[in-house]
């Protein structure tokens, strides 16, 4: 072989090995992704969506929030409206989201981190999906890890660990503006309680300025309660949020209690209530409040325990306790009348 030859096929040689070493490098270079926006763009979309869905444990949205007209409503609870704040605070954790690293792209390590087919029954994480005039997009949301949480997005293999943590909640309930009415308690002239069974009671302010509630309806042979026993909680109507919302039917009128009670301003508030395992159920009716009205139309509303007991208060609670028949029967104790001195 000529030295010429030679030396080209060892110039080929030396090329070729130094090439397949550059492309082991890349093979294995480690990109830093660190600290880069995971949705780059969003930020400047997020007043441009329209709608917000959130998929865990089957095909179709567990929740969507959407735009009916100047508002946000929960579509899977008739359009009720939702807790705007709520929303805004998840976008903005979505548009805030940056890379921390990168994780598996192995679909068979997906389920470890929570990144799997959300659809599945029983999968950890859940599918979020934001609707732009752009277009759709989805990110999965799997399983928390420190101050971030495992990610990926839908038509990508590659998974992520990024922070900020994206909060899902994949209930319709946690999703609406649970507000409902704001009344202080200073402002109640009346409540009257009517239950299924026929029973029922009224409690009058004594005046416009008194604090101080007459009892109507106390049984014969039994006797109100002091005065400070009787008034109204002072967060009766303060400040009363719904926890869920249901269609009204969910009140059956025939086994509901009702209470009427009558504010200052001459309005009227009337809310029929049942217990049904475990939730306290009410619909309402305004005169005078048009904006409640239209919101509360075909609908039941969802109270804590607490703020129900409160409203349909039972009659025995507003009484003096009776006199058990033991106490009935012990004999008194009579002082002995003092001996005459002789």
């Amino acid at each position: 072989m000529s030295l010429r030859r030679l030396l080209l096929v060892m110039f080929a040689a030396l090329a070729a090995i130094a090439g397949a070493y550059y492309l082991s490098a890349q093979r294995n270079l480690v990109r830093d992704l660190n600290g880069t926006a995971l949705l780059p763009g969003l930020a400047a979309q997020l007043n441009s969506v329209s709608s917000v869905s959130i998929s865990k444990g089957g095909p179709a949205p567990a929740v969507t929030v959407h735009r009916v007209g100047d508002r946000w409503a929960v579509e899977q609870l008739g359009d009720y409206p939702a807790d705007t704040p709520k929303l805004r605070r998840l976008l903005l954790a979505l548009g805030d989201a940056k890379i921390v690293e990168e994780k598996t792209s192995n679909p068979a390590n997906y389920a470890a981190l929570g990144v799997d087919d959300p659809a599945k029954a029983g999968a950890a994480g859940a599918e979020i999906t934001w609707e732009t005039p752009g277009g759709r997009h989805s990110l999965i949301v799997g399983k928390p890890a420190g101050q971030g949480v495992f990610v990926r997005r839908a038509a990508e293999s590659q998974s992520f660990l990024v922070e900020p943590a994206i909060p899902l909640d994949a209930q319709p309930r946690l999703w609406i503006d649970g507000r409902l009415l704001d009344v202080p308690v200073a402002t109640v002239r009346s409540i009257t309680v009517k239950f299924a069974d026929g029973t029922g009671y009224t409690l009058q302010r004594s005046s416009p300025k008194d604090e101080s509630f007459a009892l109507e309806g106390v049984p014969a042979g039994r006797k109100a309660r002091d005065t400070a026993a009787l008034a109204p909680s002072p967060t009766l109507l303060a400040g009363l949020t719904a926890e869920d919302v249901g269609p009204a039917g969910t009140v059956d009128d025939a086994k509901a209690a009702t209470a009427a009670i009558t504010t200052s301003d001459g309005a009227v508030l009337t809310l029929h209530g049942v217990v049904a395992q475990d939730k306290h159920w009410v619909t309402i009716t305004a005169t005078g409040n048009d904006a409640l009205t239209a919101k509360a139309a075909g609908r039941a509303f969802e109270l804590a325990g607490n703020r129900y007991e409160a409203i349909f208060r039972p009659l025995d609670e507003l009484l003096v306790p009776k006199e058990t028949p033991a106490a009935k029967s012990a004999p008194r104790t009579q002082k002995s009348a003092p001996h005459p001195h002789p």
